[in-house]
């Protein structure tokens, strides 16, 4: 498999969003509702979808306001081409995307984090976050 042979798509039309869903539970992100995942792709101003002969292997998106702040968000890779670079190749779309901004955030499950390193990323000293579920996140090691 060649990246440069894969399909690659930038917007939400025609998306099969049960498919979307099932990528981030295999590999493995959580539980994402198809509902939710609409929403919130929809609503990203960057986004990529990939496929391999019409299977969904990847996809990874941007939250950004277009002058302030991008957060780049849900990269997830399906374990069958994990360590193919993939999602290397939708940070970088993602990075390159959001330059002009004049911050670009990551959030990243733990652990994961040197490999966020390697396209410049440093961690923050002064980041919060309030979860929905706050026990889960202390739990599973995304706050103190």
């Amino acid at each position: 498999m060649n990246i440069d042979s894969l399909f690659w798509k930038n917007n939400t039309k025609e998306i099969d969003w049960e498919s979307v869903s099932t990528l981030y539970r295999i590999a493995p992100l959580g539980n994402k509702p198809h509902k939710n995942l609409k929403i919130v792709f929809n609503n990203s101003m960057f986004k990529y979808f990939v496929y391999d002969k019409g299977k969904l292997i990847g996809v990874g998106r941007a939250l950004a306001d277009g002058v302030d702040c991008s957060y780049i968000c849900d990269v997830a890779i399906h374990p069958e081409y994990q360590g193919r670079g993939i999602g290397k190749a939708i940070i970088e779309n993602l990075i390159e995307d959001s330059k002009g901004h004049n911050k670009i955030i990551l959030y990243a499950v733990p652990n994961k984090e040197p490999f966020y390193a390697k396209f410049g990323f440093t961690k923050m000293k002064t980041a919060m976050a309030l979860f929905k579920n706050q026990s889960w996140a202390r739990e599973i090691g995304l706050v103190e």
